[in-house]
């Protein structure tokens, strides 16, 4: 006889007894450590959970139940937030959510700038042309219309989103480097006020890439203040991490003051052996922002490498106009030339990730949509820059030309050492800034960043458990509580009687990442348990296949 057998049984104290035929709870999770997600000490206790909420969390208490969980040495805790998933599309590919779920994570949120709604006939046509591997329909309009085929086609986490602005921007400018007119100002305020009231969390921006580098501070804080209107949250990719961060940094608190909204920047980072030692500076900023009554949060990645596209590094002006108009403007010689001689040049006019790497070996290309090109993955610019006989710049054009992409790429660009020193910042919480994917079918047409596969259990492994940075009840909070609160989420992020059952157990001992960048599609280990709204999702460490995902409604959410 198990603990895990699907015989009804009860557990008390040293013995098993049988239940009656109609048992109290459907799950009961006995003599596991709690980390109920306040930050609070742990305690050996008891969790029961009925339907898709908590009927029970607290000292040791017996319960009937369909089935029964022995949780001895291990963690209880609530499922983890990702605060930055790229999910959009893998989710559509496969609802398991593997990658993540076996790291404990039970909430995706997306909307890092774009966000897969409100969606013009523009938007839906550019977003079909430039599928890549992932291949699906589109058939919503609105923010809330996708997040609820989502939940209905079957997920295993659950999914929340930012409405992107550089989405809004899209719908009301187009692709143009230009200030709204009123009128086109006007249609992005309304698209917010409907966003939200289906249930956005706020305004996600992502202010290095092109349009979104065209918007001005103040049409930010517009559409920020309706957002403010329904209790949202602007969070920001901010205009710049490398040599204008302070700036950008200041950017992101203004706008949080002159809207009135709360404000959070997306994996904080400090990009360039350069501007490594203004993390002080920073901190001092966010600090006094916050000491003067701003609510200002942050969340980061575990890595000291970064992802994102070979767009990245080339000027904003290049790709005016979207990418057919980028890709046309560099094959043309006279604008290449101009293109390759700012490519080589440091620059605080625009973010240039290819000089904050300081070589073209530190960026590993990963994401391919053209299949001839295909056989590059994995390879550093500068091998692939060898291959062609070409410069890195030279080649980096060739690559976006000849693949009709952005071209997904690794760049190294972090201190260690402030890595470390942004983990114990007690208002940080924690993004993978990745898709949610398994190592098998369409995922392995191309490579990932190894955050898909181990950021949070790299947080719990690495720098808590063997590095003691921060205590576990500590990183659980800000895995689960800090977040949900900082979201204004409705019965989320604790474990409390009546909330909803997003509920893991692992083993601290042992959870760890496996993911590395040379092989990056390795699942985390040491998390045995999760439930989704009260769905079993992984049991002994396997999914089960269940898809118990919902959609998670945000402050302004009227029905």
């Amino acid at each position: 006889m198990t603990f895990s057998s699907l015989t009804r049984f009860c557990y008390f104290g040293l013995f098993i007894i049988s239940c009656s035929s109609n048992p109290d709870v459907d799950f009961l999770i006995q003599n596991g450590i709690i980390y109920d997600g306040s930050g609070n000490m742990p305690y050996r206790g008891t969790i029961a959970i009925k339907d898709d909420k908590i009927f029970y969390v607290g000292p040791p208490k017996f319960f009937t139940a369909n089935k029964i969980v022995n949780a001895t040495d291990k963690a209880v805790s609530p499922g983890f937030i990702n605060m930055l998933s790229w999910g959009v599309e893998t989710l559509i590919e496969d609802g398991k959510s593997q990658s993540d779920i076996r790291q404990g994570v039970t909430l995706e949120v997306f909307g890092e700038g774009m966000s897969w709604g409100p969606l013009n006939q523009e938007l839906k046509r550019n977003i079909l042309k430039n599928q890549g591997d992932i291949k699906y329909d589109i058939n919503w309009k609105t923010l809330g219309e996708y997040l609820q085929f989502l939940e209905d086609k079957g997920i295993s986490t659950n999914v929340a989103s930012f409405i992107g602005a550089t989405t809004l921007r899209i719908n009301a400018v187009g692709y143009e480097n230009r200030k709204p007119s009123d009128s086109e100002l006007e249609i992005m305020k309304n698209l917010v006020h409907q966003g939200m009231k289906e249930g956005a969390l706020g305004i996600g921006s992502s202010l290095i890439y092109a349009p979104a580098f065209y918007s001005s501070t103040e049409e930010l804080i517009e559409i920020c203040k309706i957002a403010a209107q329904y209790d949202g949250m602007y969070i920001s990719h901010l205009r710049s991490e490398g040599n204008k961060i302070l700036e950008s940094v200041d950017e992101l608190l203004s706008i949080s003051d002159k809207s009135g909204i709360r404000a959070e920047i997306y994996h904080l980072k400090l990009s360039g052996k350069n501007n490594w030692d203004k993390l002080d500076r920073v901190i001092q900023k966010i600090d006094s922002a916050r000491a003067k009554g701003l609510k200002i949060s942050t969340d980061m990645y575990t890595y000291i490498a970064g992802a994102t596209g070979l767009d990245a590094s080339m000027p904003p002006w290049v790709q005016e106009g979207g990418l057919d108009m980028w890709i046309e403007r560099l094959k043309n010689p006279k604008i290449r030339e101009r293109v390759i001689k700012e490519m080589k040049t440091d620059t605080d006019k625009w973010e240039n990730l290819m000089r904050a790497a300081k070589s073209s070996d530190n960026l590993i290309l990963v994401g391919f949509k053209n299949d001839s090109l295909k056989y590059l993955t994995g390879k550093t610019l500068t091998e692939v820059s060898k291959i062609k006989g070409k410069s890195p710049e030279e080649t980096a054009i060739d690559l976006v030309i000849q693949d009709g992409s952005r071209v997904g790429t690794v760049y190294f660009l972090m201190d260690e050492e402030n890595v470390k020193r942004q983990i114990k910042l007690p208002y940080m919480s924690f993004g993978s800034d990745a898709g949610t994917m398994s190592p098998e079918g369409v995922f392995l047409k191309n490579s990932t960043h190894p955050r898909a596969f181990g950021n949070f259990a790299r947080l719990l492994g690495k720098y808590v458990r063997d590095e003691k940075l921060i205590s576990l009840q500590e990183a659980v909070h800000r895995l689960t509580g800090l977040p949900a609160s900082n979201l204004k989420l409705k019965k989320r992020g604790y474990l409390k009687k009546g909330f909803y059952a997003d509920v893991v157990v692992f083993n601290p001992k042992t959870i760890n990442d496996f993911a590395t960048f040379e092989n990056p599609m390795q699942y985390a280990k040491g998390v045995n348990h999760v439930w989704v709204n009260g769905t079993h999702v992984l049991n002994n460490g396997n999914h089960t296949g269940a898809f118990g995902g919902k959609f998670v409604k945000g402050p302004g959410y009227k029905k």
